[in-house]
């Protein structure tokens, strides 16, 4: 029998805690990439729509800065981690969603234009649970996303903009319902 001292011993048991908290800590900096992708998405949607309202506003020059902090340069998570191997399966899927949505006014959501993945998963799910009140997480779940907070929050602000072009109806704290056509 090997007789292992207790300071090598004290070793092993550090170096596999410390393994356990690395792989933790990956996931959790993952999820917060995806998160950090889904915020930037909605705040450029945000800033672009400021932008058009401001245009639109009597007495606004197109010149004239919008008031309030300017454009937020927030580095990609490509750029704050180089040496990460792939960025999460989601994160391109919620801003090319982000931005195949943003601006839309009433007159665009009567047809014509073409929406991201999500809306249109959004929107199926919708045309299927019919005259039932379901919750976003309950959506987020039912298209499988409903991993994280990021992935949750980027379900639930679709369906608040489809609330917001009349494509799905509020109908109560938290619950939505398909619109009747």
């Amino acid at each position: 029998m090997v007789s292992v001292t207790p300071t090598a011993r004290n070793i092993e048991i550090t170096a596999e805690s410390l393994q356990e908290d690395l792989a933790r800590l990956e996931i959790q900096r993952q999820a917060l990439e995806r998160e950090l992708a889904a915020v930037t998405a909605h705040l450029g949607s945000v800033q672009r729509a400021l932008g058009a309202l401001q245009a639109l506003m009597p007495g606004a020059s197109p010149s004239s800065p919008a008031p309030g902090p300017g454009p937020v340069d927030v580095p990609s998570p490509k750029e704050a981690a180089p040496s990460r191997a792939a960025a999460p399966a989601d994160t391109s899927e919620d801003i090319d969603e982000s931005r195949a949505t943003a601006g839309h006014t009433d007159a665009d959501a009567d047809g014509g234009k073409t929406y991201g993945k999500l809306t249109e998963q959004i929107l199926a799910y919708f045309a299927e649970a019919g005259e039932v009140d379901v919750r976003a997480r309950d959506v987020a779940s039912a298209l499988g996303r409903d991993t994280d907070s990021g992935s949750i929050n980027a379900v639930r602000s679709t369906i608040d903009r489809l609330v917001g072009t009349s494509r799905v109806r509020r109908v109560g704290r938290g619950l939505y319902r398909a619109v009747r056509p």
